[in-house]
């Protein structure tokens, strides 16, 4: 007879636990998953599909607009909230269906509940007690929203894709992906957006030039960006909108405010701490080089307990782990060259070292390429929108270490390249490649003389 009720259970059926469940049932492992919510957590339900969805609508906005320069006549269409909110619904609840059929098909156990570990071996869902030889938290993250007057008026990213009517004005809280990629998607859409950020530039862990091109390019596109702006309030008005109210005595009216500053380990309430689960000064869950916490029988993976919160590296640890403890564990997950995108309008795309993390790991052994143009495509759309793209080079070995860009289908762009770095690819390599004419992707292989240092 079994000593335990599943070989492994899983907290969280979002894309790390829908990975590690899937790959570990089908290896005959007895597999458990516990999930009170929609399956396929943030990503799928409140994160990187419905935005990238509502980020092609305010695209469709934009090339209605540019059309006449390309001679269609005739009246754009309108924004219909409802229709837009509708086929999200429908496409989210498919993917749902997805999920579980992964699942199902696999062989794994779904229990639909709030899963919390009473001990090393055993979680309570639903009060029934499910013993396990190992336990997987993979409970993702939340939105992190800062304890001022009036905090609870605002919203958060979770809740902006069914907003009950399309905002008019939107002011955006904080400086980071998801706040960006907000303001520019319902700019895009056709609200007036504007941004508070605390500190003195947006996306502060991305490339230097590249926050300041996206800045000035959100920037021309008309969504006002204030930066230095610590909020101190919200407060409701008489006709119900809201008024943010800053620490310099600034005011600024919205019909909605969304805070964007961030997000947390969703630890709470999950058992972990009267577990013997050490954590973390954020919550995290503190794991070893193979995911695996304090406790020997408890590891965590995907945003839980990451310090990158992506879907890619969720899945890349579900699939090491799983490899880890029924594999031969002999496949690692390349941080360092983690690619990701910001869905901005325009876009931006990046994989490997800044030029400051290059320049404090090479000192002065570091070459940069780079380029500032307007795509082919708005010589005849006129908007003056603009592209960059730049190569980090260190010199000794020729190696290509970074890959920013920032521009039309920059994700797509990108990707392509994060290849070639993961294969260790120089400069000479790039240098040596044919570009496809005319495109904005042949812009890195034609980068020929690098900028002087403070250029």
């Amino acid at each position: 007879m079994a000593r335990y009720d599943h070989d492994l259970f899983i907290l969280g059926a979002g894309s790390g636990g829908v990975r590690a469940a899937r790959l570990a049932a089908q290896r005959g492992v007895r597999v458990a998953v516990a999930e009170a919510a929609a399956l396929g957590g943030t990503c799928v339900n409140a994160g990187c599909i419905p935005k990238k969805l509502y980020s092609y609508a305010a695209g469709y906005a934009e090339a209605f607009r540019e059309s006449a320069g390309y001679g269609w006549r005739g009246a754009a269409p309108t924004l219909d909230w409802e229709a837009l909110k509708a086929a999200r619904a429908q496409e989210i609840a498919r993917l749902n269906g997805v999920y579980r059929q992964l699942l199902s098909a696999a062989g794994a156990t779904l229990i639909e509940g709030w899963g919390r570990l009473e001990d090393a071996h055993t979680v309570v869902v639903n009060g029934k007690r499910h013993t396990a030889e190992r336990i997987v938290v993979a409970t993702g993250g939340a939105p992190h929203v800062p304890k001022v007057p009036g905090c609870d008026l605002a919203v958060t990213s979770e809740r902006m894709f069914d907003l009950p009517a399309f905002p008019r004005r939107l002011t955006v809280i904080g400086g980071g992906y998801i706040a960006c990629e907000f303001a520019s998607i319902f700019h895009g859409l056709g609200a007036e957006v504007t941004i508070m950020q605390r500190g003195g530039a947006l996306l502060t862990s991305f490339d230097g030039e590249v926050r300041s091109f996206i800045a000035s390019e959100m920037g021309r596109a008309g969504i006002d960006i204030r930066l230095n702006c610590t909020v101190e309030a919200i407060s409701r008005k008489d006709d119900g909108t809201f008024c943010v109210a800053t620490a310099m005595g600034a005011q600024c009216d919205a019909d909605v405010v969304l805070y964007a500053t961030g997000r947390v380990p969703n630890t709470r309430d999950l058992g972990l701490e009267s577990a013997g689960v050490a954590l973390d000064e954020r919550g995290a869950v503190v794991v070893d080089r193979h995911y695996c916490s304090n406790l020997p029988s408890v590891y965590a993976i995907g945003d839980v307990s990451t310090s990158l919160q992506l879907t890619p590296v969720a899945l890349a640890e579900a699939t090491v782990l799983v490899e880890t403890l029924y594999g031969d564990g002999r496949r690692p997950v390349n941080y360092a060259l983690a690619p990701t995108a910001v869905f901005t309008h325009p876009n931006i795309g990046t994989v490997g070292l800044t030029e400051e993390a290059a320049r404090r790991k090479f000192k002065d052994d570091v070459a940069v390429f780079r380029a500032d143009f307007r795509a082919l495509r708005h010589t005849l759309s006129g908007r003056e929108e603009r592209t960059f793209v730049k190569l980090v080079v260190h010199k000794k070995t020729d190696r290509v270490v970074g890959l920013h860009m920032v521009g039309p289908e920059a994700g797509e762009v990108v990707q392509g390249f994060a290849v070639a770095l993961q294969a260790g690819a120089k400069k000479a390599d790039f240098d040596a490649t044919l570009g496809i004419h005319p495109t904005v992707a042949e812009e890195f292989v034609t980068l020929r003389t690098p900028v002087a240092p403070g250029e």
